[in-house]
């Protein structure tokens, strides 16, 4: 008798049909998890990990199909039956009617996914939005120096000309941290226009070689690529503020836009000085120690050449600040000499918006309310664009209990730097603590897509879910938490709403043993959230003592209010100077810029009617510029 082939026996053993019935099963379940998984707040790697395993396993299910078959007596191996007894055509038909049913399972959960789930998610979540033909993003400037090292020159470049564009009331221009987040990423024009919501994009290049520079710039149309204007300079180093007005004037006369006021110019100093100080900036952003100790040595030469260049005392005000934060300068010593730079600042120029911010900043901090509003108010009133000092006052105003107008300031901030991870996290606490939940959840997706590091994200997120009643997503996510200090502060909210008492005060005590001294104000909040008011108050005086500045959120903080009817909470604000009486004779009104420039009062009034009572709302303390739990 001749043996069969191999295929015969593949099809007689239905080895095949067992291989078509597992792919398709493991398709159906990957397709239920991926739909299902969100709803459980499942992280993304359980369907990636679910495929990898069932990728790894079909060998093996193979195997046992060649080696085993099922029949009426139990599982028997296939060289025990003969072949005259092998019932493997009715296991055949029965396999014929359970694939039929997968795949049946599968293709019904595609069409789902494609023409329900998938399109109602990205109808909800990206809207038409069609760019203002005022918009315009500056792209970092391509550096063609045989100097490679001159990137901070073209960068530099690049972001003083965006600097000049906002201050033309009439543009409508992206931040610098959006406009940056693509460079090297290899995206063209018309896909970076759509994820910063302009219509005009400026790109361009630098040519530098000792005191000679050539700068190109292109002006873009970015819904179809068409070159609207374009220019080369040819100059020396001595006439590169030159240039930059010529670019930005010729910017404002193609697009035309009607200037309100004198055209923007931009500040001359030293060339030598200019360099030093791009180099400096472009250091300073890199926020770590050596990098910041680097670029204080840069402004420091860069004001030996001149001494009255008010952006590099700015500058090291900035430095200063930062240098406090990380804990390369004490606390208090970062913040005096962060003080002095920006005093120093202010008597080159009285008018300079930057120090003005700096100094409200500053202020803020030492919990001078009235203080850090008189220089706010000052720093609008010179650069009312400056979405910088638009934030900080955003965080002023939740300071004060005024949520209702923060959120107006963040949403315009984002409108404007949408892929800054930092802003989508104000903007998405502002929701969060205005009972806004899923819009927060949302922005906190956005963020952790664009960053999915991000410390405090997942934390967020976990929060809005325990407010929204739903413990074990919230612990889900406190879990996947990045950033130790968060996850640590996260567990014992997460423990009490879902009862597991033991659980919390393990949690409670390892997070006292860590962060005692660096994280008491949170520590008190988790207590009131738990319910456990004596403790609750005892780490808020543990607070005062060590000036937690997380302490400036307490009037807006959710957390605490199963605690807010005590009767030591007003006594307790008002030791801060937090009390509503105290918080409602502090004058502080925002009016944002296109509310003065389109001549309406409805933007303006939504934020500056909402100021005049002190409505408690939660605010969250990584919101702060100081990046403080």
């Amino acid at each position: 008798m001749t043996k069969p082939s191999f295929l015969a026996e593949l099809k007689r053993r239905d080895v095949l049909r067992a291989g078509v019935l597992y792919a398709g099963a493991v398709w159906a379940l990957a397709q239920g998890i991926a739909q299902l998984g969100p709803s459980f707040d499942a992280p993304d790697w359980i369907t990636r990990w679910f495929v990898i395993a069932g990728i790894i396993g079909f060998p093996f299910w193979l195997a046992f199909a060649w080696f085993y078959e099922f029949t009426p007596q139990g599982l028997k191996r296939e060289s025990e039956i003969d072949p005259a007894d092998s019932v493997a055509h009715h296991t055949g038909r029965k396999l014929n009617y359970w694939i039929f049913g997968v795949m049946a399972l599968a293709i019904v959960l595609l069409l789902t996914n494609t023409f329900v789930l998938h399109r109602g998610v990205n109808e909800a979540a990206s809207p038409a939005i069609t760019a203002p033909p005022n918009s315009i993003a500056v792209l970092p400037f391509t550096n063609e120096s045989d100097d490679k090292k001159q990137d901070y020159f073209a960068n530099g470049i690049a972001e003083d000309l965006l600097n000049l564009l906002t201050r033309v009331q009439t543009l409508r221009v992206a931040a610098r941290t959006s406009s940056f987040a693509f460079q090297g990423k290899g995206l063209g024009i018309a896909e970076i226009a759509a994820k910063l919501h302009v219509a005009n994009v400026l790109e361009g290049s630098v040519r530098k070689a000792g005191n000679e520079v050539r700068v190109s710039a292109q002006l873009v149309r970015a819904a179809d690529g068409y070159q609207i204007w374009s220019q080369s300079y040819d100059r020396t180093l001595d006439d590169i503020f030159a240039i930059q007005d010529g670019i930005a004037a010729d910017v404002v006369k193609q697009l035309k836009v009607t200037l309100l006021g004198a055209a923007p110019k931009a500040r001359a100093t030293d060339p030598r000085a200019y360099a030093l100080y791009l180099q400096a900036r472009q250091l300073g952003n890199q926020y770590t120690a050596d990098a910041l100790k680097s670029s204080d040595a840069l402004y420091r030469q860069a004001l030996a050449i001149d001494p009255r260049y008010v952006q590099a005392w700015d500058g090291l005000a900035h430095n200063f600040a930062n240098e406090a934060n990380i804990g390369v300068l004490s606390s208090e010593q970062g913040l005096r000499q962060s003080r002095e730079a920006a005093e120093k600042a202010l008597t080159i120029d009285p008018d300079d918006a930057s120090a003005q911010a700096q100094l409200g900043f500053l202020a803020m901090l030492q919990n001078d309310l009235p203080g850090a509003a008189r220089y706010f108010e000052r720093a609008l009133a010179l650069d009312p664009s400056d979405l910088d000092v638009l934030r900080n006052s955003s965080l002023l105003l939740q300071t004060l209990g005024r949520l209702p107008p923060a959120i107006v300031i963040e949403e315009y901030t984002v409108a404007r730097d949408p892929v800054n991870p930092k802003a989508l996290q104000n903007l998405g606490i502002n929701y969060l603590y205005a009972g806004r939940y899923d819009e927060a959840i949302a922005k906190f997706h956005t963020l952790l897509s664009l960053s999915p590091g991000y410390g405090s994200a997942h934390f967020d997120i976990g929060v809005a879910l325990l407010l929204k009643g739903d413990g074990p997503g919230g612990l889900a996510q406190m879990r996947q938490e990045k950033a130790e200090m968060w996850r640590m502060i996260g567990l014992p909210l997460a423990y009490c709403a879902r009862g597991r008492k033991a659980d919390a005060d393990a949690a409670f005590a390892a997070l006292i043993a860590k962060y005692t001294k660096d994280a008491p104000y949170n520590i008190a909040y988790d207590y009131a959230y738990c319910g456990e008011a004596d403790q609750a108050f005892a780490w808020l005086d543990k607070a005062a003592a060590y000036q937690d500045p997380g302490l400036s959120e307490i009037v807006t903080q959710n957390l605490f209010d199963k605690i807010r009817q005590d009767p030591r909470w007003l006594p307790f604000l008002r030791k801060l100077g937090y009390a509503p009486e105290q918080l409602a004779k502090i004058k502080f009104t925002v009016t944002l810029p296109e509310a003065a420039d389109a001549g309406s009062d409805a933007a303006s009034s939504a934020v500056e009617t909402s100021t005049s009572t002190a409505t408690p709302a939660p605010v969250h303390a990584a919101t702060t510029s100081t990046d403080k739990p």
